[in-house]
C-alpha cells in the first residue's frame, strides 16, 4: 500500500499529464509542485518512466475485471467513458509515448484477464495452456485495435454500443476457436 508521499506523487503526475505533454514533465517541476526533496522522489521511484509506469500500473488497473463477459464489457466500457472524461490526458500520453511502450503497457495490463477469461470456457476441453495463449493473445490484439481506433477516431464512438459489439465477436471469437481447437484433439472416426 503506498504511502501519502507516494500517492502525492502519482496524483501529482496525473495533474501534471492533464496539463501538459508526458515528455515535458520533469522530475524537478514534480518536486517543486509537490513540496518534496529531490532524495525524496527518488526514494519512491527510480525515475520519471518508473512513475510513469506505476502510474499507469495504477490507473489501469482499475479496469481490469474482465473474467466474465459481464465484467469485460463494463471493464472495458469504464476504461474507454473514463479516456473520453480525460481526454486530454489521454492524448498528452499517446503523442509522447512510443507504440512499443504503449502497446507494452495494455498487453501486460490485460494478458492475465484476457487469459482468465478464456481459460474459464475452456474448463472441460483440457486444451494446452500454449493454445490458450494463442486465443488470449488474438483477442488482446482485437482489443488493442478497437482502442487504438477509438483514439484514432478522436474518441467519437458510440462506446456503449461499440464495446457490446466488440464483446459480441470476442464471445464468437473464443467459443468458435475453443471448439475448433477441441474439435483437432479429437481421433478420427475415420480411421
Amino acid at each position: 500500500m503506498p504511502n501519502a508521499t507516494h500517492k502525492l506523487i502519482l496524483d501529482t503526475f496525473g495533474r501534471q499529464l492533464e496539463r501538459m505533454p508526458f515528455e515535458k514533465i520533469t522530475v524537478s517541476g514534480l518536486i517543486k509542485e509537490c513540496a518534496i526533496s529531490r532524495n525524496t522522489f527518488y526514494y519512491h521511484f527510480e525515475d520519471i518512466y518508473d512513475l510513469l509506469d506505476k502510474w499507469l500500473e495504477q490507473e489501469l488497473g482499475k479496469y481490469t475485471g474482465l473474467t466474465d463477459e459481464e465484467n469485460w464489457t463494463e471493464s472495458v466500457k469504464g476504461f474507454l467513458h473514463s479516456c473520453k472524461s480525460r481526454k486530454r490526458m489521454i492524448y498528452h500520453l499517446f503523442d509522447s509515448l512510443s507504440r512499443d511502450r504503449l502497446e507494452r503497457y495494455l498487453f501486460t495490463t490485460t494478458d492475465s484477464a484476457i487469459y482468465e477469461f478464456v481459460a474459464r470456457r475452456e474448463e472441460r476441453l483440457d486444451l494446452p495452456p500454449q493454445r490458450l495463449q494463442v486465443i488470449s493473445d488474438i483477442c488482446r490484439y482485437a482489443v488493442f485495435g478497437y482502442f487504438i481506433r477509438f483514439l484514432w477516431n478522436g474518441m467519437n464512438d458510440d462506446i456503449d454500443r461499440g464495446v457490446d459489439e466488440l464483446s459480441q465477436v470476442f464471445t464468437l471469437i473464443v467459443s468458435e476457436a475453443l471448439a475448433a481447437s477441441a474439435a483437432e484433439r479429437e481421433p478420427s472416426s475415420d480411421g
